[in-house]
Formats: C-alpha cells, structure tokens, sequence
C-alpha cells in the first residue's frame, strides 16, 4: 500500500480555491433581497445568484428581473418593463407597449379581479418623456402597490446593471431551480 502524498494536491487545492474566487467576483455575484418591492416574484430574504456578465454577450430582455446601482450604496432588484425606443401606457390594468397590448403572464396568478393591479398611467406622466431614451430602461416591482421604481424614480441607465437575476437560490423551491431560464 503507498502513502498519499499530500504536496501533490496542495497546487490543485490552490487552483480551485483560485477559480472559486474568480468565478464569485467577475462573473457572479450574492444578493439578499430586502422588502417587498418584488413580491410575489421574490420576497424578503431571499437569496439570489446574479450573473455579472451576461449583459457583456446578448442585450437585455423586457421581463428581465435585474439587479442595479440605484445609487452610491444600494442596488435594487426590479423587472426590466421599458427597453430603449419604447412607449409605454398602463390602461385597465394592463400593460400596452408602443400601442400593442402585451400580457405579463407572471402577474396573472396573483391579480385579483375586483382590485386594480398597476394603477393607470402613461410614461409621459410619470417621466416628462414620450418614449424610453437611447441606453436607459424603465423597471418596476412586481408588487405595484408597493414599489419604489421608475414610476417614482425616472429611467435607469444600462451602465447602472450589476446583472441578470439568474437563480434564487434560497430558499430552495421548485421555481427557484427554473427561475433564470
């Protein structure tokens, strides 16, 4: 029987502590959801895992759930709603993009039909401007109700993302495991 040598592993031990560390700080990165903004979608506590470098290989997709820099010492996680180009109205509670009418299929298990959902409203109103500006996007919360977003705050810009929201990964459900896709 030969003895285990252990040198030889401290080099592989070391690459993987190496590859661990990067993958954490250049491609991904730890949220802890804080309030309610996003509810029912993801609550208080939850945990996310944010690809940091997704929106380097394709553009962002109106329904995204983000994360960005709100400012100096928050970042926000809110669903992307507007993309560059766009004009959007809330009538009825439901949501029209450029005058067509576009269904937000992962609101409808929580609507409730005698209650309004998202309040009317025109980006002209909530932002001066009639339709998304070149490298901004208009976000909101999932709970409408109770959401600080781009109907109170204004556009974000695309330089302000940290991220796509991949996976919410605790705690761990069944849609959490199929979140990002």
């Amino acid at each position: 029987m030969r003895k285990l040598n252990y040198r030889k592993f401290i080099p592989v031990v070391i690459f993987a502590i190496a590859i661990a560390i990067i993958f954490r700080t250049v491609l991904f990165a730890s949220y802890v959801v804080d309030g309610e903004s996003m509810e029912p979608t993801l609550y208080d506590g939850n945990l996310l895992m944010v690809n940091k470098v997704v929106y380097n290989l394709e553009n962002v997709d109106r329904f995204d759930v983000i994360v960005f820099h709100a400012n100096q010492q928050d970042d926000y996680v809110k669903r992307v709603i507007g993309l560059p180009g766009d004009k959007i109205e809330y009538k009825e509670d439901k949501l029209y993009i450029n005058g067509k009418y576009i269904e937000e299929k992962f609101l409808e298990p929580y609507r409730n039909v005698n209650e309004t959902f998202t309040e009317d409203f025109t980006l002209e109103e909530v932002t001066g401007k009639e339709e998304v500006p070149e490298g901004k996007l208009f976000v909101m919360g999932d709970n409408r109700e109770d959401s600080l977003d781009s109907r109170s705050f204004g556009f974000i810009s695309q330089k302000q993302l940290v991220g796509k929201v991949d996976v919410k990964y605790w705690p761990l459900t069944e849609a959490s495991l199929t979140f990002g896709k």
